[in-house]
């Protein structure tokens, strides 16, 4: 090796901001040197990747090992390629063979005057052929950490000089090689910040309609005390219930009350994403992996690396991607769309659904093993019917927000509305209940509100008692209700003369019990032709 290039090769490692290309520039400056065989750098990683290891017996533990990452040669064969990194000893256990010594001792190695019989050469025709007569490595070392091994194979005898300008440059390579990991670990918060920045400002153009969870009933009370056993452990919680009865404002308790509060709840809607960017939405992409990918892309669970990911309406996720999605709850890796790096994330998911997932894995469009990765916690969300007792409170909230954003004060509200609304059945749930405050608050005049109900589910009048059902003759009243309707509108359930328009309900209320109550599609008479 020539002393006097250090100096120069020095200066141009330290511009490498790239963890991946600063040893690949000390190697082929290193092999400027015609006299230098090979120089090859391994770095300490995590172990246990490679099955196939041919050191895999001799590994102390299999949890870290010296991967390679650089290599580059003079071979005196031209067709032989010292640029590749798949080779025999492109892992080495730490503290086995000479290279693995040096990694676990921090202790460099020089070795001159090698000759092909040498009992501790893996190689000796290798030896012998490139005419090698030194070995030297040298430890990369910050800040008293270990953090791989340099090695040079050289056909001619080192002297003290060049071996201590080897340890020289060798520490120098480590210091380049911290600074350029932690200038990209600060590009890496600031690609994850500005994204979290944008998804914040996603979720208040949203205009999520509550932050708090409002009532004492029972029903509600049960919930949040599963709440309070679930939250400080780290266990994933599938949150069951109707459309609109609040299950995210229940994983946002769950959230808060974590110890990772402190970090972002990132939001999906699993029904929302075109089934072909589900893997892009979950996971992200690299540039160019497919049509439409003009830059490199994180996905939802790097956003939420840390915190919570809550996976809303779960059962939509296809069946193709579910084994991923099963992957990463499990080994807490993935890799992006059109890269083949590993990727390893700290997520807790809370899941979210209003199916029954039990039956759709009887059916087969959910995987069992998944369902019950996801299960760990189930907590299962009362319909609003079933915590009747909560109406006041919940109307009094909505109504504050209402009146808030109207810039006015809210009306009182009088014990008989309180009882009308109480009575009501609420198919869509809590949501539905908001919708119905908003409107009654937009046309309120004066100290005067009303609120307008489906008249079809209207309780009837004080004086003519209505007869006692059960519950079960309820559903089907109302199903039978709903199935006339959409006979009479020919299956149509939006529009004019829809059966929405016809039962007196919003159509997204109507689609909600149509699937609630599983009322099959409506399969029409054939018209006939008209008689000639």
């Amino acid at each position: 090796m020539k002393v006097e290039s250090f100096p120069e090769l020095m200066l141009a490692v330290s511009s490498e901001r790239n963890p991946r290309n600063v040893f690949s520039q000390v190697v082929r400056g290193l092999v400027e040197c015609r006299q230098v065989v090979l120089a090859r750098v391994w770095l300490i990683d995590r172990g246990d990747i490679c099955a196939e290891c041919r050191m895999r017996r001799e590994c102390p533990d299999q949890s870290r090992c010296l991967h390679l990452v650089a290599s580059a040669g003079n071979p005196l064969d031209p067709e032989d390629d010292y640029s590749r990194l798949d080779g025999a000893f492109r892992r080495f256990p730490l503290g086995v063979r000479k290279i693995g010594r040096v990694a676990s001792t921090g202790q460099a190695l020089i070795l001159s005057g090698i000759t092909p019989d040498s009992e501790w050469v893996a190689r000796p025709e290798w030896v012998e052929s490139e005419e090698v007569a030194t070995i030297a490595a040298q430890p990369l070392i910050y800040s008293g950490e270990v953090l791989g091994v340099l090695a040079v194979f050289d056909r001619q005898r080192l002297d003290a000089e060049q071996f201590r300008w080897l340890r020289i440059f060798a520490d120098h390579a480590a210091i380049v090689l911290a600074n350029a990991r932690a200038y990209e670990e600060i590009e890496r918060l600031n690609r994850r910040l500005s994204l979290e920045n944008e998804y914040l400002r996603e979720e208040v153009a949203a205009d999520y309609p509550a932050a708090g969870i409002v009532g004492s009933s029972p029903g509600l009370a049960r919930v949040l005390d599963q709440v309070s056993l679930v939250a400080p452990t780290q266990a994933t919680v599938l949150i069951e219930g109707e459309s609109g009865t609040g299950k995210e404002l229940i994983a946002r308790a769950i959230h808060e009350k974590s110890s990772r509060s402190s970090q972002a709840m990132v939001r999906v809607n699993c029904g929302a994403i075109p089934e072909n960017l589900f893997e892009s939405e979950f996971f992200g992409h690299v540039r160019g992996s497919f049509t439409g990918a003009v830059r490199d892309r994180v996905g939802r669970f790097e956003t939420a690396d840390g915190g919570t990911l809550f996976l809303d309406e779960i059962g939509e996720i296809p069946l193709g991607l579910q084994a991923k999605l099963l992957r990463v709850l499990q080994e807490g890796t993935f890799e992006r769309v059109g890269e083949e790096r590993t990727r390893r994330v700290d997520v807790r998911v809370v899941a979210a659904t209003n199916r029954n997932l039990r039956q759709e894995v009887a059916a087969g469009r959910f995987r069992e093993d998944l369902f019950f990765r996801l299960s760990v916690f189930p907590i299962s969300l009362p319909p609003l019917r079933d915590r009747r007792d909560d109406v006041p409170a919940l109307v009094d909230h909505f109504l504050r927000i209402a009146f808030r954003k109207l810039g006015r004060k809210p009306p009182r509200v009088s014990a008989e509305q309180y009882d009308l609304l109480r009575a009501y059945d609420w198919p869509g749930n809590i949501r539905e209940l908001q919708h119905v405050v908003e409107r009654a608050a937009i046309l309120a005049k004066g100290n005067r509100i009303s609120f307008e109900l489906a008249p079809s589910t209207r309780p009837p009048s004080p004086e003519t008692p209505p007869p006692l059902l059960t519950r079960k003759a309820l559903r089907q009243q109302e199903r039978t209700s709903i199935e006339a309707a959409l006979r009479s509108s020919n299956g149509r359930i939006f529009g004019k003369g829809g059966a929405a328009e016809l039962l007196g309900m919003k159509p997204t209320t109507l689609a909600s019990r149509i699937h609630a109550l599983g009322i099959p599609k409506v399969k029409l008479p054939r018209s006939r032709p008209p008689n000639p």
